[in-house]
């Protein structure tokens, strides 16, 4: 692999191909830089904060990729990217105030070092920029901005409530995976193939696509929090928080006596040490944990299925690739 493809994390890509992807990603970082420009330098070093902290760039990474099924990327693919980057990062403002962040891609978060009022009127501004550039894409770019923000916000109130008593929770579970990961992923995907001058039922393939590869994007994070000491956060944070990720919910529906005592532990938050690490024990012990890697493999499955009938490219190459590439990252 060489370094440009290394460095974008595109695992099978074409020298080509990595150097379109290298320019494309290029391209949208300065249109990116363009866009949160601002004349007061408080305004401008707050908006930049989080840009200037780098990150995978992952979405705009997908829009290019789906650019490139069809067309290629043009000016339009690029300010889509743009405009999905900016709704990402905006959502990083407002999710730190929520957690009481204290760090974000590895430098102060903004909350910690603006104030929280700061890092939310930010994170609204940034909303804004992006339906700024969407809209110069069109009405229907603009739906798509707009319907996916709803989903995002429903999303994330919907991961706070955690499951209502009357509703099933692993559908309510996966529910949320979609909406608040799961959403702008596929638009991110649909963009660049609307954009980039593929037919319809292509453009509807790669949003599908793009949904499930958040979706793998976020179980392969859940499985991670109980099963690695290295996934860039402490093991257990969300056993901790008492949220019921995918493995959880196996264990709970678990009807083995012998697993009263973990269900009696991982039913609520966890605030005491011993008890947490009891809990972490446990878990990456029971079988619970194989079957939600092997429901993250199933559904990255289901996503590289859904660009079978769109034949053969390097591009295609490489988004098939993609699911099991970050699916694997729980294995």
């Amino acid at each position: 692999m060489s370094i440009a493809t290394a460095a974008i994390g595109v695992p099978g890509a074409s020298e080509a191909l990595t150097e379109r992807l290298v320019d494309g990603l290029a391209a949208v970082d300065a249109r990116l830089r363009e866009v949160v420009r601002h004349d007061d330098p408080f305004i401008a070093e707050a908006s930049t904060h989080l840009v200037d902290a780098g990150g995978k760039r992952f979405r705009p990474l997908l829009t290019l990729l789906a650019a490139e099924v069809a067309g290629g990327t043009n000016p339009q693919v690029i300010d889509a990217a743009v405009g999905v980057e900016l709704t990402h990062l905006a959502s990083l403002y407002h999710d730190d105030v929520m957690d009481e962040a204290d760090l974000r891609r590895g430098v102060t978060s903004a909350n910690a070092r603006y104030g929280n009022s700061t890092a939310i009127l930010v994170g609204d501004l940034l909303f804004g920029k992006a339906s700024a550039i969407v809209a110069g894409l069109g009405p229907e770019a603009v739906l798509i901005q707009a319907e996916t923000f709803v989903r995002l916000c429903t999303g994330q109130i919907e991961d706070d409530r955690q499951s209502p008593g009357d509703a099933d929770p692993m559908e309510h579970y996966l529910g949320v995976l979609a909406d608040k990961t799961g959403s702008l992923i596929a638009t991110a995907a649909r963009y660049g193939a609307m954009f980039g001058g593929a037919q319809p039922a292509v453009v509807e393939a790669m949003r599908q696509y793009g949904e499930l590869v958040g979706m793998v994007f976020q179980l392969a994070d859940d499985v991670l929090d109980i099963s690695s000491d290295v996934s860039g956060k402490e093991p257990g944070t969300d056993l901790r928080e008492g949220v019921r990720t995918l493995p959880v919910l196996y264990a709970l529906a678990s009807t083995d006596p012998a697993d009263a005592r973990l269900q009696a532990l991982i039913s609520k938050p966890i605030t005491d040490p011993d008890e947490h690490a009891e809990a972490l024990a446990l878990l990456r012990r029971h079988p619970a944990l194989e079957r939600a890697r092997q429901r993250t493999l199933a559904v990255a499955a289901q996503a590289r299925a859904l660009l079978e009938p769109l034949g053969e490219s390097d591009a295609l190459s490489v988004l098939r690739e993609l699911p099991d590439s970050v699916a694997s990252r729980s294995l």
